[in-house]
């Protein structure tokens, strides 16, 4: 009647969650710079032998472009607007850290900003690899362990 019961938590994978958050932030970076032309309209004619159908569907290759390229941009801005909330609920130094070093257009190495911020190089990597995880958990791409690898 006494027993206690047993829960196991599950065990996070370190790399492929620091993997996961770089990625977030790289895309960040990625879709500020980016202007797609790959989804622009074809501006030749095309001939087909199939006759017009009249329906609801779009087969103009200009509108299905159009279509592509505004739902590209929502997918970008949605990214960049979920990247920015999550880094906004870091602390006041913890932001600085992940701003510099992946969030601004020239980063800086990380011997430069340990030495900025007048930290060691000890608590520094500790500190930034506890904002990794944290920020992951805020994002919610942290990365856990699967059963069979344990």
């Amino acid at each position: 009647m006494n027993q206690q019961l047993d829960f196991k938590l599950p065990e996070i994978d370190r790399e492929n969650t620091k993997a996961a958050v770089k990625s977030a932030l790289e895309m960040y970076c990625f879709y500020l710079l980016t202007v797609p032309e790959d989804h622009l309209p074809k501006v030749t004619a095309t001939f087909s032998l199939i006759p017009p159908a009249f329906s609801n569907q779009f087969h103009s290759s200009t509108e299905q472009a159009t279509i592509n390229r505004v739902d590209q941009e929502l997918a970008k801005k949605k990214h960049i607007e979920w990247v920015l909330r999550g880094v906004n609920r870091l602390n006041k130094m913890e932001r600085e850290i992940i701003y510099k070093c992946y969030l601004e257009d020239e980063g800086v190495f990380d011997y430069e900003l340990y030495n900025e911020l007048g930290m060691s190089e000890r608590r520094y990597y500790r500190l930034k690899a506890r904002i990794f995880y944290k920020l992951a958990f805020i994002l919610r791409i942290e990365v856990y362990k699967s059963e069979e690898h344990s």
